[in-house]
């Protein structure tokens, strides 16, 4: 038990500073397995305090901490001992622990430790029940219990110890060395220090007998201040009571001074309102008169009406208390300042709703002499009459809305009158101008179908010169269109911003319907048009009004371009770049608004255009991969090719300064497609034609025309174009170079594939077909004049055949001259191999085949 002590001491509790006062070995009770063993601890620094541990032994006998309890989270002790010595006891804390010690001595010794510690700590807060009286009083305990118990008292002693201040150490040592030769003799110090003693008492003794005098003369001098002080009691006493009337006096002139400054007080306010209601409420003589007149006829007597209106809505915008309301004269002020509002809005009203009327109205001047010059008609005129009217009518959106959002609409159903005529007159003279003719004829010509005049005719071409304009009249018309276009939209939208007040918001004018669609086409902007931006509330209420207004403006400018389109079968491309161009100078222009009704407008017919050359395109493509070979035609350039080059060059010439020019790179790839597979159908279909002569020559063609123009996105075409010349041409070089050597080229490929099929090249002329007589007789075939006669035939007919626009003859002749080289000697290098040691040689040699293609050359020349 020591040794388990002082295990526990020195290697668990010593290092967390804990001074370990009792142990115990237990086990749960009914479960004797596991052994625990539960200690008493108390801290070694103050504030001491105990503490209940339980710790467990592992494998390597090494001591772990399984739980900790401060004594002061014990509630029961349950000795269970109280008629037979019984090992168990339960510890009640967070819960009931029923433990078995290993003896009755331990538990017995344990229970003690806790009492005395219950006693000490925790002022015997905690009960014990059935426990031993001998373990409460502790009269009976072991040898080292006494021990420990006399330990924890000295430590308690000593705890009562206080150390010395440093002065008192200091006087201490004074002392000590004042007797020095006493302090070895202690009695002798002893006697010393109580003589001392005994002068100091005898000293104050006389000190507090010799002060008896002063204090008498102290007590006599209180006496004589108590009398002064009764003196001036009574004194204070007389003033308090001779100032009390002076006091109600006062409380009397203060009450009276505070009624007369609140009368003043009231009197000033008083005075305050009713100058307030008498200025704010007064409306001069003049002003009602102007607004009872509402003479309107002049500029100088809208100016009066507009000063007149201000001042009314001045004073009635004037914030006024509700108990103000009731009195007779504001209430009847109030009643006929609304009397002259309603009166003024509805004679305003009606005065600018005439106007609206008026210039609704107005009949457009008579067309006499030929116009040489297409313009746009102006409203300037117009808006200047209006312009007086613009702070009335901001006058009229703050006082009244509801009759103000009436306006907007109003004026839209007039104007748009006048608009439809002039627009449609407008472009009736734009058609006019377009085609060359007079209006007798416009619509003759109009319904007559474009494509049917000149399916193929381009500008500049001999088909159908008389009937179509110049090259860049359709471009320089629809320019001149969208310009005189974008000064009147611009115009007209800058001026009902300006006039309704649509700067300030839109929410007046919520009531205004927007026309959802125009011949099923909605009015929002194009998604893909060239700067698109979003649209607030404000511009949708511009929109809308700008739709109203010009509401046949884009049914107008829809068939105006569709004309265009018709003048010629590419005319879509002229009517995509103008379009596309012109919408770019809009938006860069600072005149034109970035969200212009104008731009929706264009955008819309953007879009259309778009569709409009993609289905040009599309018919394009079908028409050239339809397309048949003339019947009288036996080769050269196909029309497929021509029609693309003619697109082409007629598109270029067109997009050569637009800005955008994705929708081309498109249509150039799908007609480049298309030309190719009209190339592979159209050269296979006539089984009178070289098929690989054709596809060489208009691949080749292709080629220098797409090397010509450079177009970036056609690059791709352009090698495939070169490749697939390459390829045909020496497929052709390859068909034709077995015509002068026929049978010896079948001689020598049987050779090979006699080869290849595994025959020893040294075997072969052991073959029938392929001995070495055979071979002689093939050889004796082709004698030096035979093989030139045959390639004169071929030049001959390669002459005829080739196109004399390609100029591929020298081309093809040298091509078929390198291949007829390297066939002669790969027949040389067969005859080496597989005939060797025979002595079998050709007739001519690689001499005779220059010298003969030399001469055939020089003799066509």
């Amino acid at each position: 038990m020591a040794s388990l002590w002082r295990s526990l001491e020195k290697d668990v509790f010593h290092p967390q500073r804990k001074r370990l006062l009792e142990t115990i070995r237990v086990w749960k009770t009914g479960k004797k397995k596991k052994m625990s063993i539960l200690c008493v601890v108390v801290d070694t620094f103050r504030p001491t305090q105990p503490f209940l541990v339980k710790l467990k032994v592992d494998r390597g006998e090494q001591y772990k901490v399984a739980c900790r309890w401060s004594l002061a989270e014990l509630k029961l002790v349950d000795g269970k001992t109280l008629h037979q010595e019984s090992p168990d006891f339960d510890l009640h804390l967070e819960k009931v622990y029923k433990w078995t010690a290993s003896s009755f001595e331990e538990k017995e010794t344990f229970l003690r430790c806790l009492w005395k510690l219950n006693h000490r700590f925790l002022a015997s807060s905690v009960p014990f029940l059935h426990l031993p009286s001998r373990a409460a009083e502790g009269r009976e305990r072991p040898q080292e219990e006494r021990e420990d118990t006399v330990e924890a008292e000295s430590q308690e002693e000593l705890s009562a110890y206080q150390e010395m201040t440093p002065k008192e150490a200091a006087d201490v040592l004074k002392l000590m060395e004042e007797y020095e030769p006493l302090v070895n003799n202690s009695v002798a110090f002893a006697e010393q220090l109580s003589n001392d003693l005994h002068v100091l008492d005898e000293a104050n003794l006389r000190a507090i007998i010799s002060s008896e005098k002063q204090v008498t003369q102290l007590m006599s001098s209180i006496d004589q201040a108590l009398a002064e002080v009764a003196r001036v009691e009574e004194t204070l006493q007389v003033y308090d009571e001779l100032l009390g009337s002076v006091k109600q006096q006062m409380d009397h002139i203060h009450q009276e001074n505070s009624l007369l400054h609140r009368i003043t007080s009231n009197e000033e306010k008083l005075m305050d309102e009713l100058l307030f209601l008498t200025t704010q409420l007064s409306l001069s003589r003049e002003h009602c008169d102007a607004l009872s007149g509402a003479d309107l006829s002049s500029p100088s007597r809208v100016a009066a009406c507009t000063a007149a209106a201000e001042a009314l809505a001045a004073c009635m915008n004037i914030q006024i208390q509700p108990g103000y309301r009731k009195l007779q004269a504001v209430a009847e002020q109030l009643i006929m300042f609304e009397t002259l509002k309603q009166n003024f809005e509805n004679a305003f009203i009606t005065h600018i709703t005439n106007i609206f009327q008026l210039q609704g109205n107005a009949q457009l001047p008579a067309l006499g002499q030929p116009i040489d010059k297409l313009s746009a008609p102006s409203h300037g005129l117009h808006h200047e009459e209006l312009v007086p009217y613009i702070p009335l009518m901001a006058w009229l959106r703050n006082i009244s809305p509801v009759l103000f959002c009436d306006l907007p609409k109003v004026y839209a159903q007039n104007l748009s009158r006048l608009y439809d005529r002039e627009i449609k007159a407008f472009f009736e003279q734009a058609k006019t101008f377009l085609l060359g003719r007079r209006k007798g004829s416009l619509q003759e010509s109009s319904e007559k179908p474009m494509g049917s005049r000149h399916r193929w005719s381009l500008p500049g071409s001999r088909e159908g010169q008389e009937d179509t304009p110049g090259k860049g009249n359709v471009t320089k018309m629809l320019e001149q269109v969208l310009r005189e276009l974008q000064p009147l939209c611009t115009a007209e939208q800058h001026f009902i911003e300006k006039f309704f007040q649509l700067s300030h918001g839109a929410a007046d004018l919520q009531g205004l319907e927007a026309p959802a669609t125009k011949g099923g086409e909605t009015t929002t902007p194009p998604e893909d048009s060239p700067c698109p931006k979003p649209r607030s509330q404000l511009e949708d209420a511009t929109t809308r009004l700008m739709s109203e207004i010009f509401s046949c403006l884009e049914a107008e400018l829809k068939g105006f371009l569709e004309l265009c389109s018709g003048v010629h079968p590419f005319s879509c491309l002229q009517v995509l770049v103008t379009l596309s161009d012109s919408i770019f100078e809009m938006w860069g222009s600072s005149p034109a608004l970035p969200s212009s009704f104008l731009n929706t407008v264009l955008g819309n017919m953007l879009l259309l255009a778009k569709s409009s050359f993609n289905k040009c395109i599309g018919t394009l493509c079908r028409e050239i991969e339809e397309a048949k070979m003339p019947s009288k035609m036996k080769g050269g350039i196909l029309p497929s090719v021509s029609r693309f080059e003619e697109f082409v060059n007629f598109s270029e010439e067109v997009f050569r300064t637009a800005r955008r020019r994705g929708e081309l790179d498109k249509a150039h790839l799908r007609l480049a497609s298309s030309v190719f597979s009209s190339i592979n159908s159209l050269s296979s279909a006539n089984l009178k034609m070289n098929t690989d002569m054709v596809m060489m020559e208009n691949f080749h063609h292709v080629h220098c025309f797409l090397c010509q123009k450079k177009i970036h996105c056609l690059e791709g075409k352009k090698r495939e174009a070169k490749q697939r010349y390459s390829e045909h041409m020496e497929k052709y070089v390859t068909k034709y170079l077995g015509q002068p050597l026929e049978k010896l080229n079948h001689f020598f490929e049987g050779v090979k594939a006699r080869v290849a099929q595994g025959v020893k090249e040294e075997e072969v002329s052991f073959q029938l077909a392929y001995s070495k007589q055979e071979l002689r007789k093939v050889i004796e075939k082709y004698p030096g004049k035979e093989v030139k006669r045959a390639l004169e035939t071929l030049y001959r007919k390669i002459h005829k055949y080739l196109s004399e626009e390609e100029n591929l003859l020298p081309v093809v002749w040298h091509a078929m001259e390198q291949q007829l080289m390297r066939q002669y000697r790969e027949f040389e290098e067969l005859i080496q191999r597989c005939y060797a040691g025979s002595g079998i040689t050709m007739d001519f040699t690689t001499e005779d085949l220059l010298s003969y293609f030399n001469s055939i050359t020089l003799s066509n020349l």
